[in-house]
């Protein structure tokens, strides 16, 4: 197994950022990076791959049994509070109001579970994606590249790559660097082809092999299965419209660099301008898969419009 080698430098990083930027392709105010490479048709086509009405959602439940542990900056677990209940309404203190009802509220960081990274999420030295001002996101929020830009453009095509089921694991082991090789081979197997517009999911098992454990450990911003640096080219060759994972962050950790930190975010969100998804939840999915042989599938997963917000919780959804 391929294991991250520390050999990623920042001359490496500014090479492939300038080998690899999107900056123009779509015009300079543009804040939808590679979501531009999904079309009318590509939508039209994906909806007629729902064929068995069977639809899978891809996230993990918003609670305090979450994976985040504190080991990532200021993250934490959904804390769900409620403000009226049915004891208050049995207690009589909603007669004034003239309803009996429940209510309730959420606090939580918006990337602590399921989510999408918004193009203002990661800075490549002081510019965002589409070369913004990094300090365009300030105290107010981000006032360029912020999730509401793309509220209604999160679907299309998905394709799941099953590498974990492909190698014949159930999960792959912490620090396994999956290369564009291994891409292309898991979607051979598969019987699939990667299209220009495709939101293509990424399975490493490394989710299951916690949920089976009960215990989290080091999933969010510990070390992890994921993606090679280098496929920040294949991104970039096959034209996608996302790239999602069942990992705390997408790219393999250990990092293949000591010189940076999530090296491999640094090029793809704000030079190459992809979406990005993670913590997604595979398992149904994977299975009914493997079963039918049928890996695409029309994928639905709209941020919230939380205006100037640099990420966003989300359900997924595949139907297939």
């Amino acid at each position: 197994m391929t294991k991250a080698n520390g050999k990623i430098t920042l001359k490496d990083i500014h090479a492939a950022a300038g080998r690899l930027t999107n900056w123009g392709r779509w015009g300079p105010e543009d804040e939808a990076g590679t979501l531009n490479n999904v079309s009318a048709q590509d939508i039209i086509n994906a909806a007629r791959l729902i064929r068995k009405g069977k639809s899978f959602s891809l996230a993990l439940n918003f609670d305090n049994r979450g994976p985040q542990s504190g080991l990532w900056g200021n993250r934490f677990n959904p804390i769900h509070t409620m403000l009226a209940t049915g004891v208050d309404a049995a207690a009589g203190r909603q007669e004034a109001i003239g309803i009996r009802y429940a209510d309730d509220m959420v606090t939580m960081p918006l990337q602590c579970g399921t989510q999408w990274d918004a193009l203002g999420h990661i800075f490549f030295g002081e510019k965002m994606w589409n070369g913004y001002d990094a300090k365009l996101v300030d105290c107010n929020g981000a006032q360029k590249n912020g999730i509401e830009k793309v509220k209604d453009k999160m679907v299309g095509r998905g394709v799941l790559l099953d590498v974990a089921r492909a190698k014949g694991v159930e999960s792959l082991e912490d620090g396994y660097g999956i290369s564009n090789a291994e891409l292309d081979q898991c979607a051979a197997a598969q019987g699939v082809e990667i299209r220009k517009g495709d939101f293509v999911i990424v399975r490493t098992g490394h989710m299951e092999r916690c949920l089976k454990s009960g215990q989290w450990g080091g999933y969010a911003g510990g070390d992890s299965p994921g993606l090679r640096f280098e496929t920040a080219d294949w991104i970039r060759r096959k034209d996608i419209a996302a790239i999602c994972a069942d990992t705390w962050g997408c790219e393999v950790r250990p990092n293949e660099s000591t010189e940076a930190s999530q090296p491999w975010h640094w090029v793809v969100i704000p030079m190459i301008g992809i979406s990005m998804g993670e913590i997604f939840y595979l398992k149904d999915l994977a299975e009914d898969c493997a079963q039918d042989r049928v890996y695409e599938f029309f994928f639905c997963a709209p941020p919230l419009p939380i205006t100037k917000a640099v990420g966003s919780p989300v359900n997924p959804i595949a139907i297939k």
